[in-house]
């Protein structure tokens, strides 16, 4: 079997707000999969349809050969769910939680508590094990959740925005623990508004903008298809910072943006920009700290297909301000 995921014509309407518009797409075996999309464009409510925690309107999906609609509990029984907010039982213990759990997906007796001790080493809850969760931070009960969500040794497993508010330690677990369980043969399907990690995590990812998916792809392809946003990264001394306005103005740069102490600049053509750079440091005497060429990143592709301006500080008005507009043009459309 090559795929884990098979969704056909998926479509989900909330009254008359269409929120996922028949959309198509597999997710292979053993691969690590990101779905990205702005908020409001149908992520949640897509991965709550494959996960049976909401019934869609229209389509099929078929997970590990089964059709969902028609024979749900085998297919629950492979699954691990993480959802966005942390679900766990604070007048517990951190060992009590994983001890029901474990009981719930019919963990064998015997294997138990070894999976449990094994979970919250990894995750530096060891010595926490009979702390009520109630006295947990928040970092500390997103690691047990995830803990319980594999602790039956899932073979697929869902994640929704896994390490967004958690300091770095945490979230390089977490980042470390997705890595070993798809070596292992884990599937994973990632739902994350973290552009970079995706970039660092998954094989391929799907882009849904509207309800309808943009792109599918590795990353490293769709940077490759989006070589317009490439760029052209200088720092200039002294007084560097107050050159963005000249900067934009050089052939072929679209789009100039202040980063930190360098200015990014946004073209097509960087090997034709640099030696304008330069030139513009000559004449105004300015010293080059560093000059650099950049190719598209993952940020830059989502931004583009989402029909957001790359390289500002407005995507998020800009963005609003578009989905409010499609939504009174289709109806809704989310």
């Amino acid at each position: 079997m090559d795929n884990a995921i098979e969704v056909y014509n998926l479509t989900k309407y909330y009254g008359d707000l269409l929120a996922v518009d028949h959309i198509f797409f597999e997710v292979r075996q053993g691969e690590v999969f990101g779905f990205l999309g702005p908020n409001g464009a149908g992520k949640t409510t897509t991965q709550r349809m494959l996960t049976t925690l909401l019934e869609p309107t229209e389509g099929r999906i078929v997970i590990h050969g089964r059709d969902l609609a028609r024979d749900p509990y085998p297919v629950k029984r492979q699954m691990g769910l993480l959802p966005e907010e942390a679900t766990v039982y604070t007048e517990l213990t951190a060992w009590e939680n994983l001890m029901f759990t474990a009981t719930l997906y019919r963990v064998p007796r015997s294997e138990r508590a070894a999976r449990a001790r094994e979970l919250l080493e990894t995750f530096g809850l060891w010595e926490k094990r009979d702390v009520k969760v109630e006295n947990f931070s928040r970092g500390m009960r997103r690691r047990l959740s995830i803990a319980m969500a594999i602790i039956h040794k899932p073979a697929l497993l869902f994640l929704d925005e896994p390490t967004p508010g958690l300091d770095a330690q945490s979230a390089r677990a977490i980042r470390d623990l997705i890595r070993r369980m798809n070596a292992e043969g884990t599937t994973i399907f990632l739902t994350t508004h973290q552009i970079e990690e995706a970039n660092q995590l998954c094989d391929r990812v799907a882009i849904i903008n509207y309800g309808r998916i943009a792109a599918i792809d590795t990353p490293e392809r769709l940077k490759q298809a989006f070589r317009r946003v490439q760029s052209v990264e200088v720092a200039l001394e002294p007084d560097g910072q107050t050159h963005g306005q000249a900067l934009t103005a050089l052939s072929g740069v679209t789009t100039a943006v202040k980063m930190g102490d360098k200015w990014r600049l946004y073209t097509e053509d960087p090997s034709a920009l640099l030696p304008q750079v330069m030139d513009y440091a000559r004449s105004h005497d300015l010293r080059v700290v560093s000059l650099s060429t950049l190719g598209p990143s993952l940020e830059d592709v989502f931004l583009e297909i989402t029909g957001q301006q790359v390289g500002t500080v407005r995507h998020e008005t800009q963005a609003r301000g578009r989905m409010q507009g499609v939504r009174g043009r289709r109806g809704g459309r989310r």
